[in-house]
């Protein structure tokens, strides 16, 4: 068997440079580089690691594993993650980290990959293995235990965990990590931590590790039984509904969803994973379902006696904290490729299989089914009594400041079909959830499972750099999507370093800055839990009360600290005309050339003026007992949306 002399952190580039992910989609085969690419902020641990190989490498031949700076190492997951959305989770970044901070800085983003089933490749520096030099600079000593490392926390944040302390388990751990990199159900964070002695270590490694490697990802067919037993349970429903998850979109079964819905007219509610499943228009679309969805969809899943769950995990946005389903003999039949989320809501016909495969068997099965009259109608009548909510929150003009409900409505109407949005966190993610009218599978990319404050930015460039592949791989790289984030000043606040990676690599990245002064979301959610939105202002402190939230506004100008770091930006000027100039200045941004780097458009909001009511709740519990009246009036309230909570579903 033949050998090559390499560093271990050089048999882990040149083997990532090789691994190659396969997918067949019916007729159609794809196949694309798994890594295309790797982040790294460079310290003690991975400087003379994988810091030397990178660098070796970009010397010999600079397409083997190219290398992207980043300003923060959460920020660079985020970055992977949401170029493994864009691409269907068909490829990802590997980030290397240095030891201590560095490693513990992409905790968050590995928990953010795994709660999202979205892989990411992390290889965070660890102490040494021979433990010679004992304690290095940034270990974590315990006396109880000279195994654990800082990197210990990734075990529960992690799909897959494993740490190399000799050369030799290098081999089997990057073949254990790719295979679930490219598991559709077990997908999520992969961490392989890496001792610095042991990064710079001399091993023989054979010459078929290094070779090109092919991971085609499983799309599981149906059992006959469960097909049977879901068509019999869709036949004997009077009303059922589809609640289409994300799992819908990685499957590439928006078409199939399509056409079972047509043949079918069951209708469609998604959720936040599963916008863009089918157009806003479509008739059979209800939009967006839950504590942040439409009352359309709502209203028809309030009465479906049969819910037919679609690679969706059910959060607890998604059934309203299980308030939504309230006919008594509700059941369900959950399609999905992971068999922990079939099972859910007590499933009576859980199949564990591809999303696309499923459905094209249910459509063929279920031949000359239609459902009933009345709920076709009640379809029609909610949907149309819906859209005109959406489109009188987009009409209204709010002065001297515009409501986040004409925002959005502006920027969804400056917006090609083609582009897509990319939001995470605060009170615009359930505001888009409800009201963005999205006419593409791509259009929305909202992170909503780990709703973390500061992935917009660094998530939204993922998706550029995969919208940017997708175009060169076409042919067309000036034809890219745009991507436009938007974001608030509490999330901007929390990670905007990423901008600076945008103006390096002249990557064209809009950015919608929405300044409210706050923390909108969490502060309406304060009121409504009758804590009178303590703590969600930016103010001055009060001294003598040492209180935040009857101060002068602080005098913060992000838009100049945008600016500040090379950033090109648009003030959009508050007043009459403030909708019609922010539409403007986002079809003046969006038609910058491609590589002429980001623009950012900032706008003042006001936070005080809600989006349309889902009619539907969320489970946050309110105290029980208190001085304030304001708690107390809350706490009834929420004794009313207790009881309608079901804890067991199914049958």
């Amino acid at each position: 068997m033949s050998t090559r002399t390499l560093s271990v952190s050089q048999a882990l580039v040149a083997f990532l440079a090789n691994q190659w992910t396969v997918d067949r989609i019916g007729a159609e085969e794809y196949r694309q580089r798994t890594i295309p690419g790797m982040f790294g902020i460079f310290g003690h641990g991975n400087v003379a690691g994988v810091g030397q190989a990178l660098k070796q490498f970009q010397a010999e031949d600079p397409t083997v594993m190219p290398y992207y700076q980043g300003r923060n190492e959460q920020a660079q997951v985020h970055q992977a993650v949401g170029y493994a959305r864009h691409t269907r989770r068909r490829a990802t970044f590997a980030v290397s980290t240095s030891i201590g901070p560095g490693a513990t800085n992409m905790v968050t983003g590995a928990a953010l990959a795994t709660t999202n089933r979205l892989p990411a490749l992390l290889f965070p520096s660890d102490q040494f293995a021979t433990r010679t030099p004992d304690p290095v600079l940034q270990q974590l000593e315990r006396p109880d235990a000279g195994d654990i490392t800082v990197n210990d926390v990734f075990r529960p944040v992690s799909r897959f965990f494993d740490r190399v302390v000799r050369p030799e388990q290098l081999f089997s751990a990057l073949l254990s990590g790719m295979r679930v990199l490219t598991d559709p159900a077990e997908t999520g964070a992969v961490t392989i931590a890496l001792p610095q002695d042991v990064q710079a270590e001399a091993l023989e490694v054979p010459e078929e590790f290094l070779a090109p490697r092919e991971w085609r990802i499983r799309r599981p067919a149906p059992e006959e039984e469960d097909v049977r037993a879901a068509v019999a349970a869709i036949r004997a429903a009077e009303r059922p509904v589809v609640i289409a998850g994300g799992g819908v979109h990685y499957a590439f079964a928006t078409e199939a969803l399509r056409e079972f819905a047509e043949a079918t007219g069951i209708p469609v509610a998604y959720t936040q994973a599963g916008v863009g499943v089918l157009d806003w228009d479509h008739p059979l679309c209800l939009g967006a379902v839950g504590s942040t969805g439409s009352t359309a969809s709502n209203a028809v899943v309030a009465e479906a006696d049969l819910v037919i769950g679609v690679g969706t995990r059910y959060e607890d946005f998604t059934t309203a904290s299980r308030t939504a389903f309230q006919h008594p003999d509700v059941r369900f039949v959950n399609v999905n490729v992971a068999a922990f989320d079939a099972y859910k809501q007590g499933s009576s016909v859980p199949i564990v299989a591809d999303a696309r495969k499923t459905l094209l068997e249910l459509t063929k099965a279920l031949g000359g089914y239609r459902v009933g009259g009345d709920l076709a109608a009640t379809v029609e009548a909610e949907k149309q009594r819906w859209d005109a909510t959406v489109d009188a929150a987009f009409g209204e003009r709010h002065l001297p400041l515009p409501s986040q409900n004409e925002i959005i409505g502006a920027v969804n109407e400056a917006m090609d079909d083609r582009d897509v949005v990319v939001c995470a966190a605060g009170s615009l993610p359930g505001d888009l959830h409800k009201m963005w009218r999205v006419k593409d599978p791509y259009g929305y990319h909202v992170e909503y499972a780990f709703s973390c404050m500061g992935y917009e930015i660094a998530g939204g460039l993922g998706v550029k750099r995969a919208a940017v592949a997708e175009a060169e791989q076409s042919g067309s790289p000036q034809d890219a999507r745009d991507v436009v984030v938007m974001v608030g000043d509490g999330s901007y606040l929390m990670m905007h370093t990423e901008l600076v990676t945008a103006v390096a690599e002249g990557l064209k990245l809009v950015v919608v800055l929405i300044q409210n002064h706050g923390y909108a979301s969490i502060g309406a959610l304060s009121e409504q839990l009758g804590s009178q939105r303590f703590g969600t202002k930016y103010r001055y402190l009060d001294g003598e009360r040492h209180s935040f939230d009857e101060g002068a506004t602080l005098p913060i100008d992000l838009a100049t600290n945008a600016e500040s770091l090379g950033v090109r930006v648009l003030r959009v000027e508050s007043g009459d005309g403030v909708i019609e100039r922010l539409k403007a200045a986002v079809e003046q941004a969006k038609a910058a050339p491609e590589g002429s780097g980001p623009v950012l458009v900032h706008v003042e909001s006001d936070p005080l003026i809600d989006a349309p009511s889902s009619e539907s709740w969320w489970d946050v519990p309110v105290t029980g007992t208190a001085t304030l009246d304001s708690t107390n009036e809350a706490y009834e309230v929420y004794q009313q949306h207790k009881a309608r909570q079901r804890p067991l579903l199914g049958n």
